[in-house]
Parts: C-alpha cells; structure tokens; sequence
C-alpha cells in the first residue's frame, strides 16, 4: 500500500521508511511522487503544520498522505524553539540550531534542563479522511553535542531513562522508542479501529 510522506527532510523520511515499511507499507517521499514543493508553515502548532502539509499534498496527489510536524520544546527557553525548531533563530543547519541551544543554557543546572520532542501527524487517506496523532518523548539536554546517528536535535537530547543521546543511539532502538514512532503507533491503532 503507498503512503506519501509529505516532507523534502532526508532524516524524517528514513525514519517513516524504517517504521512503516516492515508493516506493509510503500512508503514514497513527495519528491518520489514528482512533487517538488516546499509548504509554509504558517500554522501556529505542530498541528496546524502537519495539516497543511498533508492537505497541500493531498490536494495535488488524491493518494494517502502522512505529514508530521515535529521539533524539541526546552522548559528553561519557555517552549522554544517548538514549532520553529528546524528553522530556530534563522540559522541554516542542524548543528548550528543546536550549538545555539546549548549556549542558551549555558551554566544551566540539570534539573533545569528539561525537554521533550514532540511530534504531530497528520493522517490523509485517498477519500480525503484527515486523522490525527501525537507523540512526546521526555528528556534532558546533554551540554554537549554527541553521537553521530538521527538529525535535528538528537546529538543534544538525553531521552528519560537513557544515559546517552539519541544522536548515539542505535537508529532500531531509536525507532521503537521516539516521539514519532509513538505519534506512528498512536495513529496505527485509530487506523486499525476502522
């Protein structure tokens, strides 16, 4: 079954491939399907995003799509970058974003570092039916930058539980444990309902 993923980011893409694929699914990037788009965010939620991504998508395919908006939400900067996570500060790389994290909690105690991914799918499929789902994984910020696996954030989130990053992390172990393989199963079992 062919699911687009309506997303030009090479990371998130793997990800969905490496979650859905085992379960049956043909999963296409919106590149693979000739759709050479890149949709504005304007919304002001991961909700409202992974909305207007999908519906954008939608719109030009009529055929199942999945969008997720997702990023890091850091209690000691209020929420931020949240939803402006990978285009935080108008800086132009991953590394860059987080360098700039990490200067921002620069001295910070660890019980002050708190954080959390979290991601928000949004679910088409070729009637036009929108579902949507949610996952958050709790951690903390390292004050370095480690491991080489995953994209974004993941050399700077510690997940609950964990001792290492998710950057340093087997992308397998990864996979089973992150917010959008939660906001993934959280969506399977609502599809499965139907």
């Amino acid at each position: 079954m062919d699911i687009i993923i309506a997303s030009n980011n090479p990371g998130k893409i793997k990800e969905f491939k490496k979650i859905l694929e085992p379960l049956g699914y043909n999963v296409i990037s919106q590149k693979e399907a000739g759709i050479n788009i890149e949709v504005e965010e304007t919304g002001t939620s991961f909700r409202e995003n992974s909305e207007l991504k999908a519906r954008a998508i939608y719109k030009l395919t009529h055929k199942q799509v999945l969008a997720d908006d997702s990023g890091i939400e850091v209690e000691y900067l209020n929420g931020a970058p949240g939803i402006y996570s990978a285009r935080y500060m108008n800086l132009g790389s991953d590394e860059e974003r987080t360098n700039y994290v990490l200067k921002q909690l620069e001295g910070v105690e660890e019980s002050k570092r708190n954080a959390r991914f979290v991601c928000c799918i949004c679910y088409i499929d070729e009637n036009g039916k929108e579902q949507f789902a949610e996952g958050y994984w709790n951690g903390k910020l390292a004050t370095e930058s480690r491991g080489e696996n995953g994209f974004g954030y993941d050399p700077i989130f510690i997940p609950n539980g964990e001792t290492i990053t998710s950057a340093e992390m087997l992308p397998e172990e990864k996979n089973k444990k992150s917010h959008r393989a939660i906001a993934l199963k959280e969506l399977l079992k609502i599809l499965n309902k139907e």
